[in-house]
């Protein structure tokens, strides 16, 4: 008989820590960081404020461990769940894997209200402004440059400066998910924007590659 593997539940504890998390996420989301105070979390929440200090001793550590949390959002991982050897020889398809995630943040509740939260707080907070600056857009810009640096060099896209290329393509994403989360925020429609993400890339990959013509011999 083969011995099974039990995963435990999550204890009482763990949940409570977890509903902490996501409420104050929220109210930090839309309330602000600085107008929302410990009473509003644990009211929202349905708990005692001597509940919520038995697993956070302040609110600066809840949104410390939130501002953890942004490092595995969805935009850091971009490329986390791409084989890496020979990503480059996707070529286009990468390019439109990248927007599709970009596009669908806007729908994900937990990853729109982090980057909300994270705008709301870039202006007011040295940490998260890093965050921001090193794993939301450096990273991602000098994953990508390496790319097209390999698609150059296999004579995929035109000849250019790789890491020009990566912000040219980066930068209009970024304005279109904040577009999208803007719209939602005053409740009005999102549908001439969601087909932008797709025709940036239609745009911008027609521009950089190369046309091999075929021999007329």
């Amino acid at each position: 008989m083969t011995e099974q593997s039990v995963t435990s539940p999550p204890s009482k504890g763990s949940k409570t820590k977890d509903k902490i998390l996501k409420t104050s996420l929220k109210l930090f989301s839309s309330k602000g960081y600085k107008a929302t105070t410990v009473r509003d979390i644990a009211g929202a929440i349905g708990i005692k404020q001597s509940a919520l200090y038995n697993h956070f001793k302040n609110k600066d550590e809840i949104l410390e461990t939130l501002i953890g949390n942004l490092t595995s959002s969805a935009i850091v991982t971009l490329f986390d769940d791409k084989e890496a050897k020979e990503l480059h020889k996707q070529g286009k398809s990468l390019l439109m894997s990248i927007a599709t995630t970009f596009k669908l943040i806007g729908f994900d509740v937990q990853n729109e209200a982090l980057l909300k939260m994270l705008m709301q707080e870039i202006y007011k907070n040295e940490r998260i402004r890093e965050i921001y600056n090193e794993h939301f857009y450096q990273a991602n810009v000098k994953k990508l440059s390496g790319l097209f640096f390999a698609m150059m060099q296999e004579d995929m896209i035109k000849s250019s400066d790789p890491l020009f290329l990566a912000n040219e393509f980066f930068s209009p994403l970024f304005f279109y998910q904040m577009q999208v989360s803007l719209l939602k925020l005053d409740k009005k429609s999102t549908s001439s924007l969601v087909s932008m993400f797709e025709k940036h890339v239609d745009h911008f990959w027609d521009n950089i590659r190369i046309v091999k013509r075929e021999s007329l011999f």
